[in-house]
Order: C-alpha cells, then sequence, then structure tokens
C-alpha cells in the first residue's frame, strides 16, 4: 500500500521512537529461556519508558488474520435482524457484537467503529450464518493466547518473580469456565469522506457496506447503525469531528496488556508517559502493537504505566478515505485474582547495574495501595459500566 511521505514522516515508528521486539523462537509451551530472557530486559525498558512496543516474528500468520478481518466484514454485510441476536447485552459479560455508537468512553463522544468481543468460544457465535467462524477464530485466539505466554514470563523475569507468577494468575484466558475477563475482538473502522466544499464529512461503510448513518442531532444519535438495504448521507461539520464521535475515544486498557493487530495506521494515537501530547504510531505491516494496561500499572506501582491511547478521524485523506481493520487481545488476570502492587526495583540489565534504584518495602506498598486492593473482575466491571453507559 503506497502513502504519501506526510502520512509516515510525522510517526513515532518513522522517528525511530517505539522499540521493535524480537519474540522469535520462545513459546509458553517450550519457552527457550534466553530468549525469555532478552525479551524481558527489552521489555521492561520499553514499558517503563514508552508504555508500549512493536513485537516482530511472533508467529502469528498474515493470512490468518486477513481471513479474521474478512470473518468480520462478512458479519457486518448480514442482515441487521440477524447481528441483532449476536449483540454484546452484558448478560453474557462482555461477549457480543459492538455496533457503532455503543461504546463512550468519556462519557459524550461515540465510537464509530463494528466489533466483536469473544470472551469464550463456548458462547454464542454467528457460526449458522457463518460457517468456519468459529473453528478459524480459535486457531487466531490460540496464536495471541500463545504469544501472551511468552510476554507473561518475560514480565516475570522483567520483575524478578518466578517464571510463571503470571502466567499462573492468567490461567482461565478465553476457557469458558467465566473466570476470566480476557476478550479476543474483531474490530472494523469505516472510511470517511470529506466534502470541502460543504466544510463538511461523511462517513460510509466499506466499498461492499451501505453508508454509515453519522448525525451531530443528539436525538439521531442514537442510531448509528448500518443500514442493509438503504443508502445514507448524513453531513458532519468537520469541526465536530472528533469531538462527537470519533473511531475510538481516549482511553487506557482495562487489564494487563493489550495485543493489537491492524492493517493500516488509520488514526491510532498515544500520549507517551509524562506526556499529554498525541503522538501517531505509524504502521509497521506484520507487527503485534503492545501496551500496558490498568492492572499491570497497579500491579508494578505505576512502574509499567498503562498507555492512554486513542483513534481518531484522521486528517489526512489518503488514512480517513480507508477502512481500517484490527483486532484486539485484550488481556485480562483471573477474575479473583488479588491486584495487589509488587516490589519492584530497576529494568534488568544486561550489564547488571541496578545502583540508584532503592525499591519501596512491602509496607510502604501496601499503605500506598490500601484502597486499590481488588480483584481483576471488579476492576473490570467498573470500567465496563463506565463505558457502557446510556
Amino acid at each position: 500500500m503506497l502513502q504519501a511521505p506526510a502520512v509516515e514522516k510525522d510517526t513515532l515508528l518513522a522517528k525511530n521512537e517505539i522499540p521493535i521486539i524480537d519474540v522469535s523462537f520462545g513459546t509458553e509451551e517450550l519457552p527457550v529461556r534466553s530468549v525469555v530472557n532478552r525479551v524481558a530486559v527489552q521489555l521492561a525498558k520499553a514499558l517503563e519508558n514508552k508504555g508500549m512496543a512493536l513485537l516482530v516474528n511472533h508467529g502469528i500468520s498474515e493470512e490468518k488474520l486477513k481471513t479474521g478481518y474478512s470473518h468480520l466484514d462478512d458479519f457486518c454485510k448480514l442482515p441487521e435482524d440477524t447481528k441483532e441476536l449476536y449483540l454484546r447485552d452484558g448478560t453474557t459479560g462482555n461477549h457480543g457484537y459492538v455496533k457503532p455508537g455503543q461504546e463512550r468512553f468519556d462519557g459524550n463522544t461515540k465510537d464509530i467503529r463494528h466489533a466483536y468481543n469473544i470472551c469464550t468460544l463456548n458462547l454464542k457465535l454467528p457460526e449458522e450464518p457463518l460457517p468456519g467462524f468459529r473453528e478459524h477464530i480459535a486457531e487466531l485466539a490460540k496464536d495471541f493466547k500463545r504469544l501472551t505466554g511468552l510476554i507473561l514470563q518475560a514480565l516475570a523475569v522483567a520483575l524478578e518473580m518466578p517464571l510463571n507468577f503470571f502466567v499462573d494468575k492468567h490461567s482461565h484466558m478465553l476457557d469458558g469456565e467465566g473466570e476470566n475477563e480476557t476478550t479476543f475482538r474483531l474490530l472494523y473502522y469505516p472510511p470517511v469522506i470529506v466534502d470541502d466544499e460543504q466544510n463538511e464529512y461523511f462517513s460510509k461503510g466499506s466499498s461492499t457496506y451501505s453508508h454509515q448513518k453519522m448525525s451531530f442531532d443528539e436525538s439521531k444519535l442514537g442510531s448509528l447503525d448500518l443500514k442493509d438495504d438503504e443508502l445514507e448521507e448524513t453531513r458532519i461539520n468537520k469541526t465536530d469531528v472528533n469531538k462527537s464521535v470519533t473511531r475510538c475515544g481516549e482511553h487506557c486498557d482495562y487489564g494487563t496488556f493489550t495485543l493489537l493487530v491492524q492493517d493500516s495506521e488509520g488514526g491510532l494515537e498515544v500520549q507517551l508517559p509524562g506526556s499529554e501530547k498525541w503522538r501517531r504510531i505509524g504502521h509497521l505491516p506484520g507487527a503485534v502493537f503492545i501496551n500496558a494496561g490498568e492492572l499491570l500499572s497497579i500491579w508494578t506501582q505505576g512502574k509499567y504505566p498503562a498507555l492512554r491511547h486513542r483513534v481518531v478521524i484522521p486528517e489526512n485523506s489518503v488514512a480517513r478515505t480507508k477502512g481500517r481493520h484490527s483486532i484486539a487481545y485484550f488481556v485480562h488476570p483471573d477474575n479473583l485474582t488479588p491486584i495487589i502492587p509488587i516490589e519492584v526495583g530497576p529494568p534488568p540489565s544486561t550489564t547488571g547495574d541496578t545502583s540508584g534504584t532503592k525499591p519501596k518495602t512491602r509496607k510502604q506498598s501496601f499503605k500506598e495501595a490500601k484502597l486499590k486492593i481488588y480483584n481483576a473482575y471488579q476492576h473490570v466491571q467498573r470500567r465496563f459500566k463506565e463505558t457502557y453507559a446510556s
């Protein structure tokens, strides 16, 4: 895919400001300790300084990812009454289809994207209208789960904990027992077209979707669904874009960390730790983006800060008029895991130099965190209530 130079030159990737970590030759089932140790050193530095990194040579097939994107496209083309059968309504936790406008991270701005949350393969999936959906998603989710195991081990080594310290606390991911809120999520962000003469935007679906209705009349904001047989165009004042609606509002992820793949840049921006400036990530084809979540930040007493991020409607016409697909794997601890801050020292060093840093005592850690000691389930449910509040 060709992109104008202006799209790339101002990204963190183009400026070599995002760490790139090679995770080849290591798996949870057969970890190569030297690989785990190397990844631990690099990951600790990346998460502490940036809150994120790009993972390469991770073993997740590009063809599998494209098929996953295609499955979501096929789902979004289904009749509205069929999609309604699979809506996330809270009765099965976070599982199900999330239609445009259903999520609000700041309480006001609605997200114009389609998402399908999968918390377990044992719950309802659109296998009947889309044969093969369950089987392919199961294989793809398994790949993400395998990579997650390696990262959990690397985090434990980085924090000088037993190798399986975090693995043991994430033992029920996607297992169907209702004991873990880890979510495998397929996402699609429709293209946005601009009419410069009218100073207005249009939002529409992909070349095979019908147009996406968007309106800044508050009485109409509740209806942002794709219309199966009806083409609609609704004008949007350019000054309102990313204020009343956006691709994804600014937030920190709730869990331990998130793994993300995407097929284009599409507006992903972050605030680096200690900064309020929004920076574009850029796009490295085939790489997996990892960012720290709130629970990891609490666990490490802020040593690995949760990364604030958002997906805006890009100003650049090349990025704006393309739809964006992504797949996110939101990693959460088992529900009853107490989130108690652990004693942390400096990130591991290949030189062994740890001078100048004195970790907090356990007594200090408990005193500072006494109001934050709760389990993983309590934390994520509080966040869900905020995100899906009407």
